[in-house]
């Protein structure tokens, strides 16, 4: 049996910010200033990371993009 899927809203979608780190070929997805601390962080299996505060998404990281996209440098 799976768990049960949860839903959350996304934060500040008027201040998207788009960070990408070449070194460790990541993506971060900031909606609003981040918070210092989160009350929750999920990594999944497909290597995808969400802070969540007070049930916002306030961040999303996407590792290994250019792999993901197939564009292995």
């Amino acid at each position: 049996m799976s768990a049960p899927t949860r839903e959350y809203l996304i934060g500040k979608l008027d201040r998207v910010r788009l960070d990408y780190d070449r070194a460790t070929d990541t993506l971060h997805i900031s909606f609003g200033e981040p918070p210092e601390e989160v009350d929750e962080a999920i990594l999944t299996e497909e290597d995808i990371g969400y802070r969540i505060k007070d049930g916002r998404v306030v961040s999303i990281t996407i590792y290994n993009l250019l792999k993901r996209l197939g564009l292995e440098v």
